[in-house]
């Protein structure tokens, strides 16, 4: 090893003070720093342009699920055949006993605006009562049902992510009224082993109100006993057959 001697090893630690000293080179002048406006903006990339629809229309990039035309994007949740709900007057309406029907599409985060009215003529009290439910990701379900004046339990009632929480408030119209829910869902993040990264958050709008406030989602949606996630990719939207003439129009969504 390469001995220094005491005199030069005192003139190396002389300079390397006075360098810190002088502040210089890791200190230059402040005013070269400055902060000015231009450097906390920037131009790119462009923010992308879409045109919004007049009131709850479709906008430009929007995927139409259902248009009150025909029943193209669905299929039967049970088999994948065409589904078996009646279409008419622009809505498509449960037909008891035929099941589910679910988008051909799936979908991971979305922006979904649906609007579903529950039976003019009121028939029964409680789950009875207009009873659907809308599957996020064909797995978490926000509850559908004439939760007007009428008390079931709070995470079962309309608005609910059923099972898990109520609504924040209840915002619903009478019975034969159409219903407007806006959904924005992020969906769950898993890990290559399967366990949550992430879990899935939702904030629904009912009528324009706040009901669900970017609640965590705590795994699917189950009738008896405790959710627990597990692993899966995009999944389509599922409408539920629970046996009441629930209807549906003016169905679309935004991939996030």
């Amino acid at each position: 090893m390469q001995k220094i001697s005491l005199n030069a090893l005192a003139l190396l630690l002389c300079a390397c003070g006075t360098a810190a000293a002088q502040g210089y080179p890791s200190d230059p002048p402040k005013e070269e720093f400055k902060m000015r406006p231009e450097m906390t903006e920037f131009w790119e990339p462009q923010v992308r342009v879409v045109t919004p629809g007049n009131g709850t229309a479709a906008p430009s990039d929007a995927i139409v699920l259902l248009d009150g035309k025909d029943l193209s994007k669905w299929e039967s949740a049970k088999d994948g055949s065409a589904p078996k709900w009646e279409l008419k007057d622009g809505a498509m309406t449960v037909v008891r006993g035929t099941g589910d029907v679910r988008t051909k599409d799936k979908f991971g985060d979305f922006q979904l605006h649906i609007e579903w009215r529950a039976p003019e003529k009121v028939e029964s009290q409680g789950q009875g009562r207009g009873n659907s439910g809308i599957f996020l990701q064909d797995r978490y379900e926000l509850q559908v049902l004439d939760s007007y004046q009428s008390r079931t339990y709070s995470n079962g009632q309309a608005g609910s992510i059923y099972k898990q929480t109520p609504p924040l408030v209840n915002a619903m119209r009478k019975p034969g009224e159409w219903q407007v829910y806006d959904i924005i869902y992020t969906a769950p993040r898993f890990k290559e082993d399967g366990s949550v990264f992430s879990p899935a958050r939702v904030t629904v709008l009912h009528n324009g109100v706040l009901i669900q406030n970017n609640f965590e989602i705590k795994g699917p949606t189950e009738y008896i006993g405790l959710p627990n996630y597990k692993a899966h990719s995009e999944a389509p939207i599922r409408l539920q057959d629970h046996g009441n003439p629930v209807s549906y129009r003016n169905i679309w969504i935004r991939k996030l």
